[in-house]
């Protein structure tokens, strides 16, 4: 099986492990993955300015408004690619954390740097962090499914509205912290509102993420449930990527080769991009 893992963070995202591109590389390389694509976290939230809005250079904080730590980002990335040209691609990708507002920004930096590959995400909601545990529950504790349900899937179709993203991550991720609050509830939220908006990442062209990170925090399905892959197929989408969101080096391709699986299941199509094109990913490079 052709292996592939488009979501990886290196040590310029500020929550992951200090692991160069490089060592990540190699890794890849013993584990017989054939391409990976590094996405390290851009978040460009005015209100979270002093929070999260950093990456990391050469060890230190960096802010994520001074574009230049992108020179520092595609320098190492040319680096790898050459070193690791005859044993595995290597692709140059970014995950979004999408604000509403800062579309005009975001297309400044997606359209000054060469990225293969721009993975959107929604981490905020109404600049709260659903991703982290801490923010999380405030979050949930002074919101209903009602008011979840409205403001998540506002913002999600708002991101895609924007034509900004390739692929969407982890679709679902408010059930990491919401089934503890919510319960099976939240299983369902999604309902009658996800179709529209699968229907119009469908007519776009955009992709969907399987994103196997929920498996290490005690969910049973990956992002998002089978239940959303089945209604994404449904609605049109055919371009599906999988990944890790590896944040440490022993996270690099976890639970891959089901992901893969789960996809022949439903007759769809891994894919990788280049220069920000989707192809099927069917045959080995090397």
């Amino acid at each position: 099986m052709r292996k592939t893992d488009y979501h990886i963070h290196p040590n310029y995202s500020v929550d992951a492990a200090p692991v160069t591109i490089d060592a990540y590389c190699a890794k890849a390389v013993d584990l017989e993955l054939e391409e990976v694509c590094f996405t390290t976290h851009l978040e460009i939230d005015p209100d979270r300015r002093e929070s999260d809005n950093f990456v990391m250079v050469n060890g230190k904080k960096h802010s994520s408004f001074d574009w230049t730590w992108l020179d520092h980002y595609f320098a190492e990335l040319r680096e790898a690619q050459q070193a690791f040209k005859n044993t595995l691609s290597v692709k140059a990708g970014v995950e979004v954390g999408f604000f509403p507002g800062q579309e005009r920004a975001l297309e400044r930096i997606l359209t000054n740097y060469p990225f293969d590959f721009v993975l959107g995400a929604i981490h905020c909601v109404n600049h709260m962090n659903i991703s982290s545990k801490q923010e999380s529950t405030h979050f949930f504790q002074n919101s209903s499914l009602t008011t979840i349900r409205r403001d998540y899937f506002n913002t999600l179709r708002a991101a895609i509205e924007t034509g900004l993203f390739d692929s969407i991550a982890h679709v679902d991720l408010y059930l990491r912290y919401g089934l503890v609050h919510f319960g099976p509830a939240v299983l369902t939220v999604h309902r009658g509102v996800i179709e529209p908006i699968f229907a119009e990442m469908a007519r776009r062209g955009m992709g969907l993420e399987i994103n196997t990170s929920s498996c290490r925090r005690g969910l049973k399905d990956f992002h998002p449930t089978r239940e959303l892959i089945g209604l994404a197929a449904d609605a049109g989408i055919r371009v599906f990527t999988v990944g890790s969101d590896a944040h440490a080096l022993h996270e690099l391709g976890d639970n891959i080769d089901a992901a893969l699986a789960l996809l022949a299941e439903f007759n769809l199509t891994n894919h990788i991009f280049t220069q920000r094109q989707a192809f099927p990913y069917i045959y080995s490079s090397f």
